[in-house]
């Protein structure tokens, strides 16, 4: 094809490709365990995957409603009023996309405009602030405080101006795996009072929280329900990462925009993997049992870990095992991360990816949401440094 001989003014000049796809092409490439991106490593559940074929030849191909299947909304509006005190309106405030970075992506298109700002705390996903700068925002960042990850609300008063049009929440974190509080949330509820900011919360690891917390989300309090999209992901919950299904929550106001250029984007979600997901909701405990069956594979990582000379971070949710490695070597994570995979056989991200200026506080993050087999072979070479 011959080359486009025109100038590129591009949208987002300082975006590379992702770090998941650098790392876990490198792994593939050295043939090394594949600790970085966030997918496990075993299968679904067998009824999840029982259902598939049921649907699929059920003569449901063609496409859905453009919110999603109704059977399916009715079942998250269940789940939601039940975990979090919440009811959505199924017609009007849920609805299902994509998967959850499509969720997000959309709910940022429909409200930031040209010079809106946009408070985003940093290690953030790298999603978020590729969002925000095309459609013309600016990102205002806050720092997570080392090594606890913990937020500095006092931080976060400064950084809300009157050009503030939205704030991007992420609890359970990810890369941090530390989780927001229910004091946090008032903290936020009190900043936001009296504002038309609105909230983007990203609660795809709701599930997965661990040592007897429960998750905060923004729908239990009405101070930032009012205001909030919430954004799950079905992927993260069922071990199902390629089918790329997700779903939105948001009050009727809010869910009208976001459905807006939802329907001019993607239009719908996959059809019969939504009937499927909505017979596989009926049975709770597929999402209720996840913290406890994601602990024990935490807490096993961590026991193969003890005598390395790695110093974990706390990891109250997801499925991320944050590793400090000052003890080894000075070099910057980036360095380490890509030398590992290189030469030791084992890929990590590096925390100084989610950061705007790099940052480095030598820490790397490794997904536990793997065999014991895997993980153990993972332990052994991080033990031999």
């Amino acid at each position: 094809m011959p080359a486009y001989r025109h100038p590129v003014s591009s949208k987002l000049p300082a975006v590379g490709t992702t770090i998941f796809t650098v790392m876990s092409r490198l792994a593939q490439e050295h043939n090394a365990i594949n600790l970085s991106q966030g997918f496990p490593d075993f299968e679904c559940a067998p009824a999840l995957r029982a259902l598939i074929p049921k649907y699929f030849n059920a003569g449901l191909n063609q496409y859905p409603p453009m919110a999603g299947v109704m059977a399916l909304r009715e079942i998250i509006a269940e789940k939601s009023a039940a975990l979090y005190g919440t009811a959505y309106d199924p017609e009007h405030e849920i609805t299902v996309v994509p998967g959850a970075t499509y969720g997000i992506f959309t709910a940022v298109t429909a409200f930031v405009r040209p010079g809106d700002e946009v408070i985003v705390f940093e290690p953030a996903y790298d999603s978020y602030v590729p969002a925000i700068e095309v459609n013309g925002g600016k990102p205002v960042y806050v720092r997570l405080q080392y090594p606890a990850y913990s937020i500095d609300w006092q931080a976060v008063a400064r950084a809300i101006t009157p050009k503030t049009r939205m704030l991007i929440l992420n609890t359970p974190n990810n890369p941090t795996a530390s989780v927001f509080s229910a004091e946090d949330m008032r903290a936020l509820e009190g900043l936001l009072r009296g504002t038309d900011i609105v909230v983007v919360s990203d609660e795809v690891y709701e599930h997965l929280i661990y040592d007897g917390a429960e998750h905060q989300s923004v729908s239990r309090f009405a101070g930032l329900a009012e205001r909030s999209f919430v954004v799950s992901s079905f992927g993260k919950t069922y071990s199902v990462t390629g089918w790329k299904m997700g779903y939105v929550l948001a009050p009727k106001e809010l869910m009208t925009e976001f459905r807006k250029v939802h329907q001019f984007n993607v239009f719908v979600a996959n059809g019969p993997l939504q009937h499927v997901l909505a017979e596989h909701m009926k049975d709770r405990d597929a999402y209720l049992s996840l913290a406890d069956f994601y602990q024990k594979k935490r807490d096993f990582f961590l026991a193969e870990l003890a005598d390395s000379r790695f110093r974990p971070l706390p990891s109250r949710g997801t499925f991320f095992q944050n590793l400090a490695y000052k003890a080894i070597t000075g070099e910057l994570d980036r360095d380490l991360a890509v030398r590992l995979t290189r030469e030791k056989g084992i890929a990590s991200i590096p925390l100084s990816a989610f950061y705007h200026d790099a940052h480095c506080d030598r820490v790397l993050r490794f997904c536990f949401a793997k065999s014991e087999q895997t993980l153990a072979r993972g332990a052994a070479i991080l033990r031999a440094l």
